[in-house]
């Protein structure tokens, strides 16, 4: 619903309490004032008495200042309202208080006005447009009523407007099947029926629509199915009119179904007809989405791993661990530690519990994060908090580099959220402490081998090996219960003799269940044979070593063998194809090679690959078992050999993506090590989107530019270290770019590889640059292009005057700039390069836009673009475009210059580059205050401030608020609120030019 001209705070109750403003999420202080908000909200625009609030806080027992204390946190959230300069007001009027604001400014006030003008329309049999109102209204649900508010009276207002949500639903699905839609719904209905087993609207609704999508035998199974529900739930036989529903289908009397109906066809809206290309109503065309739309899109994270289906509960155990999660009414972030031995669940059990918290007690997301506590390599809280701030959706580039800042960023973006992070596998709690939120409404789960006794506030639950009962019902799960009830005293003894342990139990379990013609007696009679080996059974680190060793003496020659070097992989998870590199088997589906290992539980699957392939999976304990066996039977030359060829895999796949990003071989220096080329229909299907498989491989990539190393392949190790800058430079991810090209240039160095020891200095040195350390980066640059220079090596010496002339121009010497660039283009000449040349181009012709030579920068642009869309390299199109809106606008030519700028808005936000989108929309602003168009500067203005600050690039957003000043001296109160912080931010990062004008500016209001 569009909400021109709105206000500036918008306020959700349709889920968690949230209230947005100008800047981002606005924090209300949990407990009193979140439940007053709430009961002001639910009634906007009306009266709340004082007594009623008395009443949602302390229900019957409420002390002598209890009105006192509600004055008070009213007079808070008036304040709280006010410095957010929202267009709202909280007022006194007895008996009580009014909260005033638009309809379009609370989301439940929202909800209500489309389903009305919805209803009315339906009557009025506008059936579409109802349909397509209703569907905009459940979308502004995000979880039930007030989710996480602590009050009793309230949760009773909230189940009212849960009801009129499922009604909503009810009444959407009734039109749309007036219109024809039967044979769309059935999956849909199927899933409400499930999720709400006693509403008898949707069980007839679902088999209407099995019914009239030609399933007559599964809409009579629908009506039994409803039927028995009602009956185990209520005791109740099913309402007349599901039982009208059933006779009718018996009878074959049920209407035939409406016919679809023809798609209705609107012309010219209320505001006037299309307008033609390039006319005005085109450049409103980039206006600001209303923002009773916008707080939609807020970036929710799902990491959870998947559950799994022969998960054996223990009820109390589980709610115990929900309750710790939910904070255990303490009103400080939920922590429990799941701890215990090697093969005991914990992360089984962890994922579980997540899973059944996730929908209803953490709508805004779960994180989820592999600490490798019990590798060689655990996972840094630094690499996590990087890792979550961009699932959280701050851009890579403006994750600070410190663990405080990290921290404090990571808190910062959780205080107004009830996210669940799970941590699996933690070292102790040093790798934990810094990855504790701050807020309450917030839970983290953590799995260890350690006690973790000196985590602070944690409930704490240790895993043993599972009582009989659960054992059994586990190992009927995987074999079959007949199996196991026609060999009930078998059974026992085979859970006994395995110790109870899960993962043991789950491996001789897979046996049996893949050799059906095999009793229960007999495998009880194969354990028995090692009687010695089972006496350890039961005394820990032996267990796992004797019921590994039976499956592995099982498997066939060839399976042990790929089991063994699939030890070497040290990825989080495995790619099918690294199975055909170590064993040099180019056969088209390799994930052929790993099934037999999946079979007997030495792999796991992990996931399915967008190529459609498998990824698989070790447990920890398999691994250190695989690594044995492979030292004790494979010699270090047939090592040495599966291992290159297996980082020559990744090599390849890395220097793939690279080609398909930038349309060729360009700007990157490669050496000489062997690649392997996994199977053709493999490679071309995952690197269908390179940045996204760039992402997905990050953690595998990363560990085998240090892997490479520590095997000797120094060449490989530099040249996947600068290959996967392609990624980094993107994503912003400075802190890998670092630590993989320091690994890279220890080994390169160690091994007197001149070429490659300039490569990662050169590489290094535009990483300099990207943190804005120019003396550091200059060094390093000026010792990779001597070296370069002495081995005549073109692209090198390209690479790095390119980047030092971007320094000079930094730092105002133009004319030393324009050389180097000359110097690097013919550089670029010398290697082949045209994406070399195409950037130098793009950067020179910004030095001679300002120097005034228009002529010359368009001629460099138009050339790089030529060299852009020839080769299909949208990053560089898209940067190259804005310098043309820039020139544009030199030239006066503004109409064009918006409608390039528009062009690249868009290809920013196609591309999830959320720093671009802040630049375009700044440069839009510029546009039309250009020409004339105050009202249009301000909006793109105020929403690259909040495009800006929402991810926190808070020095962005301070010159957007110095841009929207300029444009408000009519406005001295308002240019004071943008002015404050914006002096503060400016100070701060020393930029003295953007200072000294706010404070001019601030001192004339």
């Amino acid at each position: 619903m569009d909400v021109p001209g709105g206000p500036r705070l918008t306020f959700r109750v349709l889920g968690p309490l949230q209230v947005q403003g100008t800047a981002g999420p606005l924090r209300v202080p949990p407990g009193r004032q979140e439940v007053i908000l709430a009961a002001l909200l639910l009634e906007t625009n009306r009266i709340v008495s004082t007594s009623q609030l008395v009443d949602l806080i302390w229900e019957d027992n409420p002390p002598e200042t209890a009105r006192t204390q509600v004055q008070i946190c009213v007079s808070r959230l008036r304040k709280l309202l006010v410095d957010a300069d929202g267009e709202v007001a909280l007022t006194t009027r007895p008996p009580g208080y009014v909260l005033h604001t638009g309809a379009g400014n609370v989301d439940a006030a929202l909800f209500t006005g489309l389903v009305r003008r919805a209803r009315s329309l339906g009557e009025g049999g506008d059936r579409e447009e109802a349909v397509r109102l209703l569907r905009s209204a459940v979308t502004l649900w995000q979880g039930d009523c007030l989710t996480g508010l602590d009050s009793g009276p309230l949760a009773n207002a909230a189940r009212q407007l849960n009801e009129e949500r499922l009604a909503a639903v009810e009444l959407r699905i009734r039109l749309e099947l007036e219109l024809g839609h039967h044979d769309r719904l059935v999956g849909e209905l199927q899933r409400l029926t499930h999720e709400h087993p006693l509403r008898e609207k949707l069980h007839g609704q679902l088999i209407q629509a099995l019914y009239w999508s030609g399933r007559q035998a599964e809409a009579l199974e629908a009506f039994r199915t409803a039927r028995r529900y009602l009956a185990e739930e209520l005791g109740l036989e099913p309402g007349r009119e599901l039982r009208d529903l059933e006779a009718a289908i018996l009878a074959g009397e049920l209407p035939p179904p409406p016919a679809p109906a023809p798609p209705l066809v609107r012309g010219a809206t209320a505001s006037g007809p299309e307008a033609p290309d390039g006319g005005p109503a085109a450049l409103d065309a980039a206006s600001p989405a209303p923002i009773a739309e916008s707080i939609r899109h807020e970036t929710v994270p799902h990491q959870l791993p998947a559950d799994i289906a022969d998960f054996v509960a223990d009820g109390q155990r589980l709610g115990t661990l929900e309750k710790a999660l939910s904070g255990d009414g303490r009103g400080t972030v939920g922590l429990a530690a799941i701890t215990g031995k090697p093969g005991t669940g914990k992360s089984t059990l962890a994922v579980h519990v997540a899973h059944a918290l996730a929908e209803t007690g953490f709508p805004d997301g779960q994180l989820y994060c592999d600490l490798r506590g019990t590798t060689a390599a655990p996972a840094t809280p630094v690499e996590v908090l990087g890792r979550f701030l961009r699932a959280l959706g701050i851009p890579g580039q403006l994750i600070p580099e410190s663990l405080d800042e990290r921290a404090e960023m990571y808190r910062t973006r959780l205080s107004t959220r009830r996210v669940l992070v799970v941590l699996d596998d933690a070292a102790g709690e040093g790798q934990v402490l810094p990855l504790l939120p701050g807020s309450r409404g917030c839970a983290v789960l953590v799995t260890s081998r350690a006690r973790l006794t000196a985590l602070p506030g944690a409930h704490r639950v240790e895993l043993d090996v599972l009582d009989e009962d659960r054992a059994l019902e586990l190992l009927a799960r995987i074999v079959g219960g007949d199996r196991v009830a026609g060999e009930a005293a078998a059974a026992e003894a085979l859970v006994r003799t395995v110790g109870r342990l899960p993962l043991a139990l789950r491996i001789v379990a897979a046996r049996l269940a893949a050799r059906p013609h095999w009793t229960l007696a007999s495998m009880v009679q194969r354990l028995a044979d090692e009687r010695h080996r089972l006496d350890e059974l039961a005394h820990g680190e032996m267990t796992m070593r004797a019921s590994l060793s039976l499956t592995y003496e099982g498997l066939a020659p060839e399976d042990g063998g790929l089991l063994r070097l699939l030890s070497m992989a040290q990825a989080p998870t495995l790619p099918s194809w690294l199975a055909g590199a170590l064993l040099d088997d180019h056969r088209p589906f390799p994930s052929d090679l790993m099934e037999p290992l999946v079979d007997v539980q030495m792999l796991d699957v992990a996931g399915v690959e967008p190529s459609g392939g498998f990824r698989y999976r070790f447990h920890e304990i398999i691994r250190v078992y695989a690594r044995e066996q492979l030292a004790a039977q494979h010699p270090p030359d047939v090592r040495r050999a599966a291992f290159a060829r297996m980082a020559g895999g990744w090599m390849h796949l890395a220097e793939e993506a690279h080609r398909k990003v930038y349309g060729g071989d360009f700007t990157v220096l490669h050496g000489t090590a062997p690649r392997w080329r996994p199977p053709s229909p493999y490679a071309d299907e995952a690197l269908a989107d390179p940045l996204a498989w760039l992402d997905a491989e990050q953690a595998a990539l990363c560990g085998m530019v240090g892997h490479a190393a520590e095997e000797g392949l120094h060449d490989l190790s530099w040249d996947l270290a600068t290959s996967l800058v392609t990624l980094f430079e993107v994503r912003g991810h400075y802190d890998l770019w670092e630590s993989t090209h320091l690994t890279a240039l220890a080994a390169v160095r160690k091994a007197g590889n001149l070429r490659g020891t300039a490569a990662i200095r050169a590489s290094l040195g535009s990483l300099y640059m990207s943190r804005n350390q120019y003396d550091t980066a200059r060094q390093s640059l000026n010792s990779a292009l001597d070296v370069f220079q002495a081995l005549d090596e073109p692209m090198g010496e390209a690479l790095c005057r390119r980047d030092m002339a971007l320094i000079a121009r930094t730092n105002g010497d133009d004319a030393a700039a324009l050389e180097l660039y000359r110097r690097s283009l013919a550089d670029f000449g010398r290697a082949d390069d045209v994406v070399g040349r195409a950037i130098v181009l793009t950067q020179s012709a910004h030095i001679h836009m300002r120097q005034g030579e228009i002529d010359l920068a368009q001629k460099q642009l138009d050339e790089a673009l030529d060299i852009y869309e020839g080769i299909g390299y949208a990053g560089g199109r898209a940067r190259t475009l804005r310098r043309v809106g820039q020139v544009l606008l030199e030239q006066g030519r503004n109409d064009l210059a918006v409608l390039t700028f528009t062009e690249v808005l868009e290809l920013c936000r196609d591309s999830g580059d959320v720093i671009g989108e802040g630049h375009l929309l700044r440069d839009l602003g510029h546009a039309f205050a250009m020409m004339g168009r105050p009202d249009r500067a301000r909006d793109f203005y105020d929403r690259a401030v909040s495009s800006r600050e929402q991810v926190m690039d808070f020095s962005g957003g301070a010159l957007a608020r110095l841009d929207l000043a300029r444009l408000l001296t009519d406005e001295p109160g308002r240019s004071r609120k943008l002015l404050v912080p914006a002096v503060e931010v400016f100070r701060e990062r020393r930029m003295t030019r953007e200072l000294a004008e706010a404070e001019r500016l601030l001192g004339a209001c």
